[in-house]
C-alpha cells in the first residue's frame, strides 16, 4: 500500500472525531515564506520528501505558479500529526500573499478556525499583513504567529543575542496592536487573542532550513537561541534541522493553540449566519451533529480537465455522500454530488463520505459559486463573503478568431464563477468583453490561463483604471420631470460620511438586513435617526431617502425611481464612472392621477 493510500485512509479514520480536527489557513504578506513553511508541514507529515522540502513548493500546483514564483490561488491539503499521543487531522489552506489575489484569503477564512500568520523577521509586519489579520479577525478566526527567515538576522545582518531578541519582541508588539485595533468591537470573542512568547502562540525558525522553535519545543529540547546561533553560525543546520524540526513546532502549536470545529463553530456561526438561532438547524451548526441536516458553505471552485467543476468548502453539520440531492442557495431545483473527496495539494483522493467539521471537495455542483450555501434543506444562505477591495483596472479581451467567441464567452463565465473578486461585462456600445480585477498582475494571470488552459487565442487591450464620481458639497434642491411632463420630482445629493461608506463596503449595512438592524447599523455609523429611518434603497455605496409624506401613489412608481436612479449612478454625470459615497434625498413629488400617465412609459 502506497503512502500516500496510507496517509487519505488515516485522514478518514480521523474525519469523524471533530475533537481532533483542525482547519487552519497560512496567511503572510507576498514572499514572508508561506509556501515554503507549507512544504516543510508536508514533509512532516510526510507527504513529500524531506530532503526537497522547501524547494519544491508542492501547494503551488499550477505551472504559472510555479513559473512566477508565487501562489495565485488558495491551495488545500489534509494531513495528520500526532500530539500527546493522539493523531490530529490538520486540514490546511495555504494561501496567496500578493495583494492582487487577497480574495482568495477571504475565501479560504470562511473554511477556517485559525490562522498562522508568518511575517519576515528582517522587513517585520507589512500592509498586506495587516489585511490578512484583518480578514482572519472579521470572520472570527484566531491568529498565531510565526517569524520565518530568522536565519538572516543571524547570517546576513550579523545580529547579536540582545538585538535579535529586541527585533523579534518588537515584531510580536506591532502584531499585538494590530490585533487589538482590530478585536476592540468584537465582543464574541470570548479570550485575549493576541499572541505571546510564553503562552506558545508565537513560533521563530526558518523555513529554507527547516528548523523552527517556539517555548514548549524549547522547554521539550532544552535549547536556546544561544545554541541555535552556535548552530546556524557554524554552517550546521542539518543538525538544527534534526534537533528542532519545523513541522512539529508548528503542527504542536496548531495542535493546541488553534480551536477544533466544537469550540470555534457555536461561536463563528452566529457571526457568518443570520438564520433562527433557536431553530434545529442553528443547533446542528453549533453542535457539529454529523447526524443533522447537511449544511456546506462553498469557498472555492476550481476546474479540472477530467472531473470538471469541484467546489471546495466547510461542511457545517450533516455528512456528505455521492449522490445526495442538495439545494444551492439563489438558485432553482437541486443539484446532485458526483464524488467527495479530500485534497492533497495538486491531487484529489476520493472518500466515501465527509462529515461536519471537515473541509471537503466535492463535484456535481453546477450551480454553485464562491460563496453558494449548499444543504439539504431550504434554509437562510450564509452572509455573503464580503471582499474588502473592489476591482481598480479595467482590460478588454477578444477572441482573434469569431469561431472561438462562444468558447470565450464559456470561459469567462467560469472566471467569474471561480473568482467573485473578477467582473466580466459587455460593453454595448463597442462590444467588447470588459474585465475588471484587483491589478495588473490578476489581469494578466486570467488572460494567460484563457490562452494556455482554454487554447483560446486572445487579444488584451491596455489597462485602465476604473475612476469614480462623487459629489463634493450638497446641492440645492433640483426638479425632475419624467419624459412624459406629467410627474415631477424633487431632490437634492449631498456627500456621504465615510464612516457610512466603510459599513456598506464591509456588509455592515445593506437592504438584505431586517430593517431594525439596517436602521441600528446606520446610527452607529454616524447617520442621525431621522434619515436612517427613510432608507428606500442603498445601490453600490448609494444611499436613496424618501423624506416625503403621504403622497398617494408614490410607492407604485417608486420601484421606476430606483431604476432610474441606479442607471444613473452606474454612469455617473462627469465622466461616465460609477458613483459612490453620495446620499440622495427625495423630497416630493406631484404624480398624475391616472395610472397610465404614471406607467413605465
Amino acid at each position: 500500500m502506497g503512502r500516500r493510500k496510507k496517509i487519505v485512509q488515516e485522514c478518514e479514520r480521523l474525519m469523524d472525531n471533530p475533537e481532533h480536527i483542525r482547519n487552519i489557513a497560512i496567511a503572510a504578506h507576498v514572499d514572508h515564506g508561506k509556501t515554503t513553511l507549507s512544504d516543510n508541514l508536508l514533509a512532516g507529515a510526510g507527504m513529500i520528501s524531506q530532503d526537497t522540502a522547501g524547494e519544491q513548493l508542492a501547494m503551488d500546483t499550477k505551472e504559472d505558479e510555479q513559473e512566477r514564483g508565487i501562489t495565485i490561488d488558495a491551495a488545500n491539503v489534509s494531513m495528520t500529526h500526532e500530539y500527546e499521543d493522539t493523531n490530529h487531522l490538520i486540514n490546511l489552506i495555504d494561501t496567496p500573499g500578493h495583494v492582487d489575489f487577497g480574495g482568495d484569503v477571504t475565501r479560504a477564512m470562511r473554511a477556517v478556525d485559525g490562522a498562522l500568520v508568518v511575517v519576515d523577521a528582517v522587513e517585520g509586519a507589512m500592509p498586506q499583513t495587516e489585511t490578512v489579520l484583518r480578514q482572519a479577525l472579521r470572520e472570527g478566526v484566531k491568529p498565531a504567529l510565526f517569524i520565518n527567515k530568522v536565519d538572516r538576522l543571524i547570517s546576513e545582518l550579523q545580529e547579536g543575542p540582545q538585538e535579535m531578541q529586541e527585533r523579534l519582541l518588537s515584531v510580536i508588539a506591532d502584531v499585538n496592536e494590530l490585533i487589538r485595533g482590530m478585536a476592540e468591537n468584537m465582543d464574541d470573542i470570548p479570550e485575549d487573542w493576541t499572541v505571546s512568547v510564553e503562552d506558545g502562540t508565537v513560533g521563530f525558525g526558518s523555513a529554507l532550513y527547516k528548523w523552527g522553535v517556539s517555548m514548549p519545543s524549547m522547554q521539550r529540547t532544552g535549547m536556546d537561541f544561544g545554541d541555535i546561533m552556535d548552530l546556524e553560525q557554524n554552517d550546521k543546520r542539518d543538525e538544527l534541522h534534526e534537533r528542532t524540526p519545523l513541522s512539529d513546532v508548528v503542527l504542536d502549536m496548531v495542535c493546541e493553540h488553534f480551536p477544533n470545529p466544537v469550540d470555534a463553530q457555536p461561536r463563528r456561526v452566529p457571526r457568518i449566519w443570520r438564520g433562527d438561532p433557536d431553530s434545529e438547524l442553528a443547533e446542528g451548526m453549533q453542535l457539529v451533529d454529523e447526524n443533522g441536516d447537511v449544511v456546506f458553505m462553498v469557498t472555492d471552485i476550481s476546474m479540472d480537465p477530467h472531473a470538471g467543476e469541484i467546489a471546495t468548502g466547510r461542511v457545517f453539520s450533516g455528512t456528505l455522500e455521492k449522490g445526495q440531492e442538495l439545494y444551492v442557495s439563489g438558485t432553482a431545483g437541486k443539484n446532485r454530488i458526483q464524488s467527495v473527496g479530500l485534497f492533497m495539494g495538486s491531487e484529489r483522493e476520493e472518500v466515501e463520505h465527509v462529515p461536519a467539521g471537515n473541509i471537503a471537495s466535492v463535484t456535481g455542483l453546477r450551480d454553485a459559486i464562491a460563496g453558494s450555501t449548499v444543504s439539504s434543506v431550504e434554509m437562510t444562505p450564509f452572509e455573503s463573503i464580503e471582499h474588502i477591495s473592489e476591482p481598480v483596472i479595467t482590460k478588454s479581451v477578444e477572441a482573434q478568431n469569431m469561431d472561438d467567441l462562444p468558447k470565450l464567452i464559456e470561459t469567462l463565465q467560469q472566471v467569474a464563477k471561480e473568482d467573485p473578486t473578477i467582473q466580466i461585462e459587455i460593453n454595448e456600445d463597442t462590444g467588447e468583453h470588459l474585465i475588471s480585477g484587483q491589478g495588473e498582475l490578476h489581469l494578466e494571470v486570467i488572460t494567460q490561463r484563457i490562452r494556455d488552459n482554454q487554447g483560446i487565442p486572445v487579444i488584451t487591450g491596455e489597462p485602465i483604471v476604473v475612476y469614480r464620481e462623487q459629489p463634493q458639497e450638497a446641492s440645492r434642491e433640483v426638479e425632475g420631470q419624467s419624459p412624459n411632463r406629467h410627474n415631477k420630482f424633487y431632490i437634492t445629493v449631498e456627500p456621504m460620511a465615510q464612516e457610512i461608506v466603510d459599513a456598506i463596503q464591509l456588509g455592515e449595512v445593506s437592504m438584505d438586513m431586517p430593517e431594525l438592524e439596517r436602521r441600528e447599523a446606520l446610527q452607529e455609523a454616524g447617520m442621525d435617526k431621522d434619515t436612517s429611518q427613510n432608507v428606500e434603497d442603498i445601490h453600490r455605496t448609494n444611499i436613496l431617502i424618501d423624506d416625503t409624506k403621504g403622497i398617494q401613489h408614490l410607492n407604485e412608481t417608486m420601484e421606476l425611481v430606483l431604476e432610474g436612479l441606479q442607471e444613473a449612478l452606474d454612469d455617473g454625470p462627469l465622466a461616465a464612472e460609477p458613483v459612490q459615497g453620495s446620499l440622495f434625498r427625495l423630497h416630493d413629488a406631484k404624480l398624475h392621477e391616472d395610472t397610465i400617465h404614471r406607467g413605465p412609459a
